[in-house]
């Protein structure tokens, strides 16, 4: 029988209250303590992955090693605990449906009526153990996302009810997130709508046992006397999470509070000693603590929402403490740049980031954007399409390949130095069928990769259709932008540089999906770098 212990996390009165960072921080705890800990989050719509959501609907796309489309929040989870999550992290009601009724289709039900309870509910419970029964872990938290009583989650949650039966005392525990509004009008905070959600949950069978409140003010003894009362749970388990200046700080204010400490107790498991936190310690030192500021565009076509590029922005942090620099990052519509405010918009900057998307939207202001770094030695990292735009920003204006393009944006360029990738052509399912997950790439010698990642050979995370066009490249290399990564079995190119430019490099793959806390990653850590010393160079031009 498997002696992992779950843990389960809902949410309650509102969405985006951070039920991610605090399944992320608890984890870090009782990893910290010694336990073996993952997080999966269970998603409640009927998409089988977000591979196919618009990111203004669902923000970035993560992807995993193993080629899973999955939820942001896991990029926390490897951020927060320098895991690397799988396809079984990541569990949406589409691909529950999806299995049931494959399963159905071959008769495994035998002839049965096909229901929520218990066909519905076993899938679940199936995916919730995958990982607890894989024997790695001592502890699995499970994020359920949606707030409690929406229709979506019912079945979420009824499968946490049957479970906490099931595993018996000791073996589970389900925290609630929900919110303690302030009544800026009456001057207090008012706990009734936490008071509502725990009944809410209690409806469906379930006891929080531990409640954690978003606050934007400190919660009094007296408060936390009377959530307790009223919802049923140790004045030790109403836990205070108030705003923090960054989602770094909340495992230490998470330790203050004894969330780990509490949910140990309610688990069995020994709580003795502190977590060690002193390479989480240290990172936030460096990070709160910065020597110097350095200024980024960020030129992307979704910058209205910055859950867009969400590891972007946090490899900036991770990559901005390893340097003792504060990364300011200016968030540039590539829609809104052209020749004629290119200029105005982009001077002042130390480093430019194309980033990566889909669609013909806003190309061109990426395209001014490389061209612009190009000509004005600017250090540049161009990310999978951003990757693409420098290598057509070459050929047009280098090579002087008049109407050079990706067959993305124009099918019927006259140079297509960007093409669809020979696999892809006969597909018309576009959930799951793009090049993903890790691909390894060996780096050639004595370039900017290879001095940055200090190995010859790389393993780095895909998520693509188009490709590189190989029948340009002695063409691309003759006029100076060398390929300097390459994946061994496929030949794709995989990485540029313009090794006469201080620092110009363009990447096929997502690097960012592979930043943590503990591991900033190296290309992101090179970049930062370089847009230091651009600044430090523009500081000692001043003072001529």
């Amino acid at each position: 029988m498997s002696t992992t212990k779950y843990i389960f996390v809902t949410g309650g009165v509102s969405s985006s209250l951070g039920k991610g960072i605090i399944a992320a921080s608890l984890a870090k705890l009782l990893q910290a303590r010694g336990y073996r800990v993952t997080i999966q989050k269970l998603d409640p719509y009927i998409n089988v992955d977000p591979g196919t959501l618009n990111p203004y609907e669902h923000g970035e796309c993560y992807v995993t090693d193993d080629g899973a489309e999955t939820d942001l929040d896991l990029g926390h989870y490897e951020r927060f605990l320098n895991v690397p999550t799988s396809q079984a992290n990541n569990v949406t009601t589409g691909r529950i449906y999806q299995s049931v009724i494959e399963k159905e289709r071959r008769g495994e039900f035998l002839g049965k009526t096909v229901q929520v309870v218990p066909h519905i509910t076993n899938e679940i419970k199936e995916r919730i153990q995958i990982l607890g029964n894989s024997g790695d872990y001592d502890i699995v938290i499970t994020e359920i996302g949606g707030t409690v009583g929406d229709i979506e989650s019912l079945p979420y949650i009824e499968s946490v009810r049957q479970l906490k039966w099931e595993l018996g005392e000791q073996n589970s525990l389900v925290v609630h997130l929900t919110l303690i509004p302030y009544l800026s009008a009456a001057g207090e905070l008012k706990t009734k709508p936490t008071q509502h959600s725990v009944k809410t949950l209690m409806e469906s069978g379930i006891q929080a046992d531990i409640l954690v409140c978003r606050t934007e003010h400190e919660l009094s003894d007296d408060l936390k006397r009377k959530l307790a009362l009223f919802c049923n749970v140790g004045k030790d388990a109403v836990i205070q999470s108030i705003d923090a200046s960054t989602i770094y700080d909340v495992p230490n204010m998470m330790l203050e509070e004894g969330l780990d400490a509490v949910a140990l107790k309610k688990l069995g498991l020994s709580s003795e000693g502190m977590p060690k936190l002193e390479r989480w310690n240290e990172f936030l030192q460096r990070h709160k603590n910065p020597k110097a500021t350095v200024h980024v565009g960020l030129i992307g076509k979704y910058v209205e929402l910055q859950d867009s590029y969400k590891s972007i922005l946090e490899a900036f942090i991770h990559a901005g403490a390893a340097n003792e620099v504060k990364v300011k990052v200016h968030s540039i519509h590539s829609e809104h740049i052209d020749e004629n405010n290119m200029e105005e918009t982009l001077k002042g900057l130390d480093g430019i980031l194309v980033a990566p998307g889909f669609g013909e939207r806003g190309i061109e202001g990426k395209i001014d954007a490389v061209r612009y770094a190009r000509e004005n030695n600017l250090p540049f990292l161009g990310i999978c399409l951003g990757m693409q735009m420098a290598v057509i920003e070459y050929s047009r204006n280098v090579l002087g390949l008049e109407g050079a393009n990706s067959v993305e944006m124009n099918p019927d360029t006259p140079h297509p130095v960007i093409d669809l990738m020979e696999e892809q052509k006969h597909i018309t399912n576009m959930g799951g069928t793009m090049r993903l997950g890790a691909w390894k790439c060996n780096l050639v010698p004595n370039t900017i990769v290879a001095e940055v990642y200090g190995e010859s050979s790389i393993l780095e995370r895909h998520r693509h259709r188009y490709e590189y066009n190989n029948q340009y490249q002695e063409q691309l290399e003759s006029a100076g932008m060398k390929t300097t990564g390459m994946n061994p079995e496929t030949e794709l190119v995989e990485i540029v540089e313009i090794p006469t430019h201080p620092w110009f490099v363009g990447v096929q793959y997502h690097p960012e999906y592979k930043s943590t806390v503990a591991n900033p990653h190296p290309l992101f850590v090179g970049f930062v770098k370089a847009a230091y010393e651009h600044s430090k160079k523009q500081d000692n031009l001043a003072h001529i």
